[in-house]
């Protein structure tokens, strides 16, 4: 009997997982809606033969070009169907059904739905249209795969989100031998519910949430999530956070909680990952030293580079909350008369029509300049060379003669500027209702020379062939001291993940799956790099104060003690390893094998033990918040931190050693009892 959702606490170790499978006799198919979509990102683990069946999209981009094309007749319905590797770590087998084929079905597809879910969808809703004809395509190839085969696989099918949730309700409605699972990796009503300002989880038991999504006209959509969820053997979600919200919102409580990973790839040396930090940072400071010519009045090695990204989502993502932390950052900073500057990006596409012009003339006179440096050396290169040639001292006042004073004054008066840096690195689309825009005016912040933190928004999607920072996310990323993701609805949290991963401290919040999963398992997250704000139990203006604490406190900590905490973060990455987490994936999957096929599969979870769970003890050494320091003045001497006890291999060892053993998964063989921890 499955008692319980099992919890991503019952990670207890990070060792290496090598258990087998009998996988024989068991095909895996993951559906989702696009292939190389950033929204959905799914795990290949578990089955010799993985096949993942998508909406056709970015055909010729992404699929090897040995990809074969079929026609398929279903009843009088003609479509085709691509089937090909998937171009990324792995290679899985793809098939991608087009859509575009059966159109004309549509009608006909949408009153089946109503006469047999009671569910329509209405003419004008697109999306939700192509979710339909994407549906019933893939219920009827699962049922080709069942029928047509001599001697039928177990089959399992891992649907993802509501798009691909009707393919999972037909298959169980025409009594398909398929195990199902369905997926949510963000509820459709509590992303809208969030985006209205509403106090989403103190009230999650009190909505009407057939009234809230027809309010918003997404009834029939919600209706398609619910129904996947409900008909599925097995329903996950990624987070305990969203696992609260799925059973308020979708009327069923997960089975099992899968926490999303990511592909770590650790480097042989600890100092490898600094010195890519310090190569991005230096790109970074280029397209500074650009974008604020005429206005250049602080020192780039004393400054600080924040940066949030992702969905243009003003008040889920936390734009909000951390613009007015910066505002109370930037007086805190001036009233203590700090030299440190705070730069912050906001990397959040939104409708613009170009680059703005001041943006990019500003890079056009970065780069004039150091044109102009480059042959002036080379001139004052040459003349100390044939000087020494002849055995002479040169004298200093004849290396420079009136064409070289000439071509300097004429850079100097090129950078001359009237107005302040930009705010905005577009031209916006929307400029006098854009949310950030406005709050930047409202709060102040314009980038003048008596600010100590200055703005720059960045509406697009970074790319390494933009003209203005041809920089990728990963390479920015790097380059950035610090992620601030404030976030009020994050059902995992991707960014900070990234972050971590890649050796950068970050700020989330204990409504975001990853805050949460932090929290569980680090004595003192913020020892590592990982600032967890309290947006849950704490009013709006007590999470900004926290926050704003929290960059202070940042701002303050020497060159040193940021290298130390980045060597911390790093070492966190194994705990977003696939490799680690990907195992409730594959028990999510045999859990709904033991539940489609009883005779088969047995799946019964064992109680607890007294070793579930593990936690990273907080470091050796003194951390290097200053918060937690010895040093409360941000105007200590560089000196001082020199005597800081730490020594990175005793730290990385103690870490080893507090960490508990991994519990192991026993094989799954057929008639074989599958067990795992329960959660209390």
């Amino acid at each position: 009997m499955l008692r319980g959702s099992l919890s991503v606490t019952s990670l207890s170790g990070l060792e290496e997982w090598d258990e087998e499978f009998d996988r024989e006799d068991a095909v895996l198919f993951e559906i989702a809606w696009e292939v190389a979509n950033k929204g959905v990102h799914v795990s290949f683990l578990g089955y010799d033969v993985s096949m993942l069946m998508y909406h056709c999209t970015h055909l010729h981009a992404y699929l090897q070009r040995s990809t074969l094309k079929f026609k398929f007749r279903a009843g009088k319905i003609f479509f085709y169907v691509y089937f090909g590797r998937w171009l990324i770590e792995g290679s899985p087998y793809v098939i991608l059904l087009d859509v575009g084929f059966t159109a004309w079905s549509l009608d006909r597809w949408k009153i089946e739905l109503w006469e047999n879910f009671s569910i329509g969808v209405p003419w004008f809703d697109r999306e939700a249209n192509d979710a339909v004809l994407f549906g019933f395509l893939t219920a009827w190839l699962l049922g080709e795969v069942c029928t047509q085969c001599d001697e039928p696989p177990h089959i399992g099918a891992h649907f993802h989100e509501w798009l691909a949730g009707l393919g999972l309700v037909l298959c169980r409605q025409r009594q398909l031998p398929v195990a199902t699972i369905f997926t949510t990796h963000a509820t459709l009503l509590g992303r809208y519910l969030c985006a209205g300002s509403v106090d989403f989880y103190n009230k999650l038991a009190e909505f009407n949430v057939d009234k809230e999504a027809g309010d918003r006209q997404i009834y029939h959509r919600y209706c398609l999530e619910r129904a996947a969820a409900r008909c599925a053997h097995v329903f996950t979600t990624v987070s305990q956070i969203t696992a609260i919200e799925a059973e308020h919102l979708l009327k069923r409580k997960p089975d099992i909680v899968t926490p999303n990973g990511l592909n770590v790839k650790k480097f042989s040396a600890m100092h490898e990952f600094q010195n890519l930090h310090a190569q991005s940072k230096a790109r970074i400071q280029e397209f500074v030293r650009g974008h604020f010519y005429g206005h250049l009045d602080f020192n780039l090695d004393k400054t600080v580079f924040l940066f949030i990204a992702g969905r243009y989502e003003f008040s889920n993502k936390g734009a909000d909350l951390f613009l007015e932390a910066l505002a109370r950052l930037n007086y805190l900073l001036r009233v203590n008369h700090s030299e440190v500057t705070i730069i912050a990006f906001f990397i959040m596409p939104a409708r613009t029509n170009n680059f703005n012009v001041e943006t990019l003339k500003g890079q056009a006179v970065r780069k004039q300049l150091w044109d102009t440096a480059q042959t002036v050396k080379e001139r004052f290169g040459k003349k100390l060379y044939e000087s020494l040639l002849v055995g002479q001292l040169p004298d200093v006042s004849k290396m420079l003669d009136k064409e070289d004073f000439t071509m300097m004054k004429r850079a100097i008066f090129a950078t001359q500027r009237q107005c302040l840096p930009p705010i905005c690195t577009h031209n916006m689309l929307e400029d006098s209702s854009d949310p950030i825009l406005n709050c930047i005016r409202r709060i102040g912040l314009f980038n003048s020379a008596q600010d100590r933190v200055k703005v720059i928004f960045h509406p697009e999607f970074l790319s390494s062939t933009s003209p203005l920072l041809p920089m990728d996310y990963e390479e920015f990323v790097r380059g950035c001291h610090l992620g601030v993701f404030p976030s009020y609805y994050e059902p995992w949290g991707y960014t900070p993940a990234e972050c971590t991963v890649m050796g950068i401290p970050s700020v989330s919040t204990n409504l975001s799956g990853f805050g949460c999963f932090m929290e569980e398992h680090i004595a003192d997250p913020s020892a590592y790099g990982i600032y967890i704000l309290d947006r849950r139990y704490r009013g709006v203006d007590e999470s900004c104060n926290q926050l704003t604490s929290f960059l202070f406190q940042f701002c303050q900590q020497s060159r040193r003690q940021r290298i130390i905490q980045r060597n911390r973060t790093e070492r966190l990455s194994d705990l977003l390893d696939w490799r680690y987490l990907g195992r409730y994936y594959v028990s999510a999957r045999h859990m709904a094998l033991a539940k489609a096929f009883p005779d088969t599969y047995i799946y019964e979870p064992q109680e607890p033990t007294s070793a579930t769970g593990f936690r990273y003890p907080r470091p050796a050494s003194v951390p290097p918040s200053p918060a937690h320091s010895l040093h409360s003045s941000p105007h200590h001497s560089e000196a001082e931190d020199e005597e800081e006890p730490y020594d990175e291999d005793l730290e990385v060892e103690k870490d080893r050693v507090n960490i508990r053993q991994p519990f192991n998964l026993p094989n799954r063989n057929k008639n074989q009892t599958v067990g795992l921890p329960e959660k209390n």
